[in-house]
């Protein structure tokens, strides 16, 4: 059986969590429709973000004195089916950042190799690592979702 994702556990300064709680949840659930939860998780309170109810495909928010420091380019790639989707979500992510401008957004040219071609842009808000939406098209037509390696 294939291995698959489950969760994703991200740390924060002491402190951080607890003033941006609301705001995460607010922003990540209006962008892309997560559910938050508060959870108890060894000994303090912790963020639960739920990709969809139907999986246990999550991330998990904590406070740490060693916390994740990422300044480049980490992310995590969120797979759409269309063009379309990713351009929504950009427009999404665009007018947020037009009254705070603490979104952070990175758009790309799309990457053409042959007839492949993929489309994306990066997003980043109040955690320490960016998305990434993409979708994959072949020959201008949009792909399922599942790729391998030729």
């Amino acid at each position: 059986m294939p291995l698959r994702f489950n969760h994703m556990e991200l740390t924060l300064p002491p402190g951080q969590l607890t003033e941006t709680r609301e705001e995460i949840s607010e922003f990540y659930g209006h962008m892309f429709g997560w559910a938050t939860s508060d959870v108890t998780i060894l000994g303090q309170s912790g963020l639960l973000i739920r990709t969809d109810e139907a999986t246990s495909q999550f991330i998990l928010v904590t406070e740490q004195r060693d916390h994740i420091d990422s300044p480049g380019y980490d992310h995590l790639g969120l797979l759409c089916d269309t063009r379309a989707e990713v351009d929504g979500y950009l427009t999404v992510a665009k007018a947020r950042q037009t009254v705070d401008d603490r979104v952070e957004i990175k758009e790309y040219d799309d990457l053409v190799n042959r007839d492949h071609v993929t489309h994306a842009f990066y997003v980043r808000f109040l955690l320490p690592i960016w998305f990434d939406l993409q979708c994959f098209e072949r020959a201008g037509k949009p792909q399922p979702d599942r790729w391998a390696f030729t």
